[in-house]
């Protein structure tokens, strides 16, 4: 991994990248990756990540669209982290929803990736920038299977529906909506505010898992136990509406 900066170095101080680095570092030993260097520039406003190269076996790829009509859907993580981000930035949000929010988006998704693989596991995505029901998309688009979601499954994170409500809601959720709406079908009793958390673009966002109906709750329990505790059914897949999303 090799880190990439942009930091404003002329309005922050260096301890606040220091802090950064070292949070990031903190993250790449737990994933039992390797640090080799990176890349900094000056830049007027701040930005981290890391860029990735690995290699897998190409027994060992789980796809994101090979799920299988019957599949039960598995989210890992609740959703809201870009509605919660966009409250904290116009300083609206308290101390509860930003210690949540950052623990959730420091969680890491490796050993969810490895508790799934214990099971029979058709597809996984992981939910990020395209959001939830972007993500969904991927996984279904070309194909002969549909998804059906129950919106009121779906685990959600606190105050991101009063946020929302509140209009306080990023950029990308609308290119999210505008790019996937023709895909997905709403239940006409679906309020606007799930839409707009369904299309809400994650950071650090869960896995959405396509497994079989008899493994479901196993993989649930497994993932609860190892920490990801709003783990949950919030869908399943089938074969009635082949490349549609509908959301009841």
């Amino acid at each position: 991994m090799m880190n990439i900066v942009c930091f404003p170095s002329k309005t922050m101080d260096i301890s606040v990248l220091r802090e950064i680095l070292r949070g990031g570092l903190e993250k790449i030993n737990e994933s039992g990756a390797i640090l080799i260097g990176g890349h900094s520039v000056d830049d007027p406003e701040l930005k981290y990540g890391l860029s990735v190269t690995g290699i897998v076996h190409p027994d060992k790829v789980i796809r994101n669209s090979t799920a299988q009509p019957g599949d039960q859907l598995i989210l890992t993580k609740p959703l809201g982290t870009g509605i919660i981000n966009t409250a904290i930035k116009a300083g609206m949000a308290d101390d509860q929803s930003i210690e949540e929010v950052t623990a959730i988006m420091a969680m890491l998704n490796k050993q969810a990736a490895e508790l799934m693989q214990e099971t029979v596991v058709h597809a996984a995505t992981d939910v990020t920038g395209f959001g939830f029901l972007g993500h969904a998309c991927e996984m279904i688009q070309n194909k002969d299977i549909g998804f059906e979601i129950n919106h009121a499954a779906i685990p959600i994170l606190s105050h991101a529906v009063e946020f929302a409500q509140m209009g306080l809601i990023p950029a990308g959720a609308y290119r999210n909506r505008d790019f996937r709406s023709s895909m997905v079908d709403f239940h006409q009793d679906v309020p606007v505010w799930a839409s707009d958390i369904l299309f809400d673009p994650q950071t650090s966002g869960g896995l959405l898992i396509a497994v079989p109906e008899n493994d479901a709750a196993i993989l649930v329990e497994h993932l609860r136990q190892a920490g990801y505790s709003h783990s949950v059914v919030i869908g399943k897949a089938a074969n009635s509406r082949p490349g549609m999303i509908f959301v009841v």
